[in-house]
């Protein structure tokens, strides 16, 4: 099983997490961020990962430290886990509707950390989340796990729907990138055989 365990402390933020990539889709997560503890649940349970992710930030500052260093530790939680990288199927990508809403997103685990985002939201904020720190939540994630990562809303109306739409996106696009082909168990998906 390919799992990974960090603790992750700053001045700003203390974060510490669990992941198993071959999971069932259970989750134990806290943010002190409702909206944005439901966007990771949904990733874990839609991914068919384990996360178990507690953070501990200076929401009486923003919410910005928090949700780009979950990011930060998403992205090492799943570098760590995929160790070498050999025999997975590296890229994903997933189109899904959400009611009015449809989401485009594709990931690339080549180790080129890349970022390109359109979301449409017209709103400050989602709930409890502000919803510009999305963008820094992937962000942080390309970055550590060294994926490039495009994430687009081709259309929608619902605000909620649309944030829902892009993680939905973003857990089967991981879970496919993730996933191992037995006939290229021994192989990087590289023909530079180096990632």
């Amino acid at each position: 099983m390919r799992t990974a365990r960090l603790q992750r402390d700053t001045k700003e933020t203390r974060i510490s997490g669990v992941l198993k990539i071959e999971g069932r889709g259970r989750y134990d997560i806290s943010t002190g961020i409702r909206f944005f503890d439901h966007m990771l649940e949904l990733f874990t349970k839609h991914g068919g990962f384990d996360l178990t992710l507690n953070a501990e930030g200076d929401l009486d500052v923003d919410q910005h430290h928090t949700v780009e260093d979950v990011g930060i530790v998403l992205g090492q939680l799943f570098a760590k886990a995929l160790g070498d990288r050999k025999g997975i199927n590296r890229a994903g990508y997933f189109v899904l509707p959400m009611d009015e809403t449809l989401a485009v997103v594709a990931v690339d685990l080549g180790g080129r950390p890349a970022l390109v985002y359109k979301d449409l939201v017209k709103v400050r904020l989602v709930g409890d989340m502000q919803t510009e720190l999305a963008e820094d939540f992937f962000g942080g994630f390309v970055n550590h796990a060294g994926a490039n990562l495009h994430a687009k809303v081709l259309y929608g109306r619902s605000n909620h729907h649309k944030l829902e739409a892009i993680f939905k996106c973003f857990a089967r696009a991981m879970k496919f990138a993730c996933s191992k082909d037995a006939r290229l168990k021994d192989q990087l998906p590289s023909t530079k055989g180096l990632l």
